[in-house]
């Protein structure tokens, strides 16, 4: 079916960030800034993944899979969101909207189920770490990070299916800098109960199971912890989840301060603040989070740099 008969509105109007147009340049600047720190940063996590074999373990593959999604995630929205306050041209074509709209709740639900997945891999690290070889092997990660996507990509495009047989009839103008699933919903002259309905039952999937999944692995992870006698050994056990638990922690913050704030109080611009730090700062963040606190990948870094010194001399 052509996406022309689905709707009479051919394309929306992305307003943007409620910023002042003398302002524009500044935030510009800013937003480029970390967009490109967030892609050089995981794209640097991937290439001291690849190279450096003492960093082939279960961990840091889904680690690998957690940056690449990130720069996915950011590059849904953030290059459109830029071109718009460079140029001014705030429309966007129904196609490529939609579009946006499934690659955006993909990659997000990639993220959180990886999160989930990575939490159970630090379980088994920390509280059955004689048996974490045999139990967390090659075949058993790449199902997990396999079934992490494929899940993804249908739940998407069941959203995506869902959207498209709904009907735009007047008013095209998006108040915010992506086309996000709820607005859209909100623009549509259709019964949107059934994509509702889908929203409600996808989300208790996504977002609660995974988040109980990680809440359960860390309750595990602390009471194991609490039973170690020495102070070297619980340093060494909370070193090993301690960048995932970070990056757990800024990620259902952001959730909750966007989906779980009362209603009254949950103003346009307040959505847009909590979605840029979704969609740009978190992603931005987890790089730094794994360098720094990441002993391996610390020395992976230096390895690499120290090799190009010494190639360039």
């Amino acid at each position: 079916m052509r996406w022309e008969n689905q709707s009479s509105v051919s394309e929306f109007l992305l307003l943007g960030l409620p910023i002042r147009p003398e302002q524009q340049g500044v935030f510009f600047a800013l937003f480029l800034g970390m967009y490109l720190t967030t892609v050089l940063g995981n794209l640097l996590i991937i290439l001291l993944i690849r190279l450096d074999s003492r960093l082939h373990t279960p961990m840091y593959f889904f680690l690998s899979h957690l940056a690449l999604t990130d720069v996915s995630f950011s590059s849904v929205t953030v290059p459109k969101m830029l071109k718009n306050m460079q140029t001014q041209h705030q429309s966007i074509s129904y196609p490529e909207c939609i579009s946006q709209m499934y690659f955006y709740l993909l990659f997000v639900c990639v993220d959180n189920l990886l999160l989930a997945v990575m939490a159970y891999d630090r379980y088994v690290a920390i509280c059955h770490p004689l048996h974490y070889i045999t139990i967390m092997k090659k075949e058993l990660c790449v199902q997990l990070v396999t079934t992490c996507w494929v899940f993804s990509c249908c739940g998407a495009l069941l959203h995506t299916l869902l959207m498209v047989r709904l009907s735009f009839c007047g008013n095209n103008t998006i108040p915010h800098f992506f086309c996000s699933l709820s607005i859209l919903l909100k623009l549509s002259c259709s019964d949107t109960s059934l994509n509702e309905l889908a929203i409600f039952t996808e989300g208790a999937v996504v977002v609660i199971f995974p988040l109980s999944g990680i809440v359960i692995s860390y309750g595990r992870i602390g009471a194991s912890i609490l039973r170690i006698p020495s102070t070297r050994g619980i340093c060494k056990a909370l070193s090993t989840c301690g960048s995932h638990l970070s990056v757990v922690c800024l990620f259902y913050g952001t959730i909750v301060a966007l989906y779980f704030s009362p209603s009254s109080s949950n103003s346009n611009e307040k959505d847009i603040i909590a979605s840029l730090m979704y969609t740009v700062v978190t992603p931005m963040l987890n790089p730094f989070i794994y360098s720094l606190r990441n002993r391996d990948m610390k020395l992976a870094l230096g390895i690499l740099f120290k090799s190009n010194i010494i190639f360039s001399k």
